[in-house]
């Protein structure tokens, strides 16, 4: 059960609890509903409130919001926990660690991972991944730890991507191009203009001949998005086998979220969180400029 406590402010004296947590809180319709059902889920200056009720300022607003239990099988992993809380665990994912359970993959996802991290901790959480990355690609999953975190970081977080061109980009661009799903049985992508609108914002931070490694921002949000616009423009990621060519020294596609930024989802402060280059992309960035 997590419990979170607000003081009212002056502002609501007199307004009604609902008027509160659906303006202050931004407690989402859906939780509310799940609150009410529960005994003592919300309650004012210790005492159980309905939402009609009337505020003053200094009351204290409780929510105490039930944990939904993990259906994902603890494992042992030793998960690269950036921050953590009791609304919000940041995790740097290693390149080749699926997200989520499926056909296959079976107890060996990051789901699993968080669930064993979490059992470790006498806790049996959702595993709710605010935005997922693919298998190949490493950095930094928001996973919120109850309804009301997800619910307020859905949507509301940035993140910076860090991607190794095999072409020569010189100046910061945009990419903007549908993105297509030729087959619904299969994960694989084309830039088309029948597909989704997918814009892409590129920085360049460094180049030689046939390489640039990208600082890269998202404005839409498509399954392969980095990926299949650099493969549209002839320069697919290193290492990317499905748009582009395998390489000796990566074993994936050279893409890592390095930077998420985002409001905590009760306290409102900012939360800035960072994860350096992973070791293959190193490498890979080091030879190549010696090269150079």
């Amino acid at each position: 059960m997590r419990v979170i406590e607000y003081k009212v402010e002056p502002y609501f004296e007199g307004k009604k609890l609902i008027s509160f947590l659906r303006g202050h809180v931004k407690i989402s319709v859906r939780l509310l509903r799940s609150l009410k059902r529960v005994e003592g889920g919300i309650k004012i200056n210790g005492e159980n409130a309905r939402t009609i009720d009337l505020l003053h300022g200094g009351d204290t607003v409780t929510l105490s919001i039930p944990e939904d239990e993990s259906h994902s099988i603890p494992i042992e992993y030793e998960l690269d926990v950036i921050y953590e809380d009791d609304d919000v665990l940041v995790i740097n994912k290693p390149a080749m660690l699926p997200m989520h359970e499926s056909h296959n993959h079976q107890g060996d996802t990051l789901a699993n991972a968080v669930a064993g991290y979490l059992s470790k901790k006498g806790r049996s959480l959702a595993f709710r991944a605010v935005g997922r990355l693919d298998k190949g690609t490493s950095g930094l999953v928001i996973c919120a730890l109850n309804s009301h975190a997800a619910a307020r970081l859905s949507g509301n977080f940035e993140k910076t991507y860090y991607a190794m061109a095999t072409g020569r980009y010189e100046e910061k661009g945009t990419i903007d191009k549908p993105i297509f799903r030729p087959d619904p049985m299969k994960t694989y992508r084309t830039a088309d203009d029948r597909g989704d609108r997918a814009v892409t914002h590129y920085e360049v931070l460094e180049s030689t001949d046939g390489y640039s490694l990208l600082k890269i921002h998202l404005e839409t949000g498509r399954t392969h998005q980095i990926r299949v616009h650099f493969a549209y423009l002839g320069t697919p990621l290193f290492g990317d086998r499905m748009y582009g060519e395998e390489h000796p020294l990566i074993g994936r596609q050279a893409l890592h979220c390095g930077e998420v930024s985002f409001l905590h989802p009760v306290t409102g402060e900012k939360i800035e969180l960072r994860a350096e280059l992973p070791e293959d992309m190193k490498a890979l960035r080091c030879l190549i400029n010696k090269k150079g």
